[in-house]
């Protein structure tokens, strides 16, 4: 069977910047990166999908709808064309209409980025493997943000890190942006 690949833009929205109500460590480097894959995949007019999270939940602190913060960021705004997904959960499959696209496309292949690298992107990647997609994920297009657990932080590049490196066995292989570009 012939591979046909798409990339997957995971919540690279205005509240997890500078200013935004839940700010990441490294989430504009990370969508430099993210701006780069986007424009070699529109310069081989490969499938782009874009991941837009609406918090739903009563007292929700971010990713408030109508709101500026919920709004996909300029350095990876979708244009005409290309397939933007809104979601509620941190799997991007769940209650939305992405498995169903990527099969009517005949997708095999994603290449993933985005935000946050612990919880969507992780658990969008963990999904896509189980439903039979081959993943890369981008770790340098990817941002996290200081974790905490009993009573003990832990710092956002140890989550990275971590993150990556359990997504690196299985789920898929982790490059950086050169890496892919290059072909490594």
């Amino acid at each position: 069977m012939e591979t046909k690949k798409a990339l997957i833009i995971i919540d690279v929205q205005n509240d997890y910047f500078e200013g935004g109500a839940h700010p990441l460590i490294g989430s504009l480097e990370a969508s430099i990166n993210a701006k780069t894959l986007l424009k070699d995949f529109r310069k081989k007019s490969l499938p782009v999908i874009h991941i837009q999270h609406f918090s739903t939940g009563a007292g929700v602190a971010f990713f408030i709808p109508n709101t500026k913060g919920v709004e996909i960021h300029e350095n990876v705004m979708p244009i005409s064309g290309e397939k933007v997904i809104a979601k509620n959960y941190p799997n991007s499959f769940r209650e939305t209409d992405l498995l169903d696209y990527l099969k009517l496309n005949d997708i095999t292949d994603l290449v993933i980025c985005g935000m946050m690298t612990h919880m969507c992107v992780d658990a969008t990647t963990r999904a896509a493997k189980d439903f039979g997609f081959t993943c890369v994920v981008i770790g340098d297009a990817c941002a996290t943000r200081d974790l905490e657990i009993q009573e003990k932080s832990v710092a956002a590049g140890e989550v990275q890190k971590s993150f990556l490196a359990a997504l690196n066995y299985f789920y898929s292989i982790v490059k950086n942006t050169q890496e892919y570009l290059d072909g490594k």
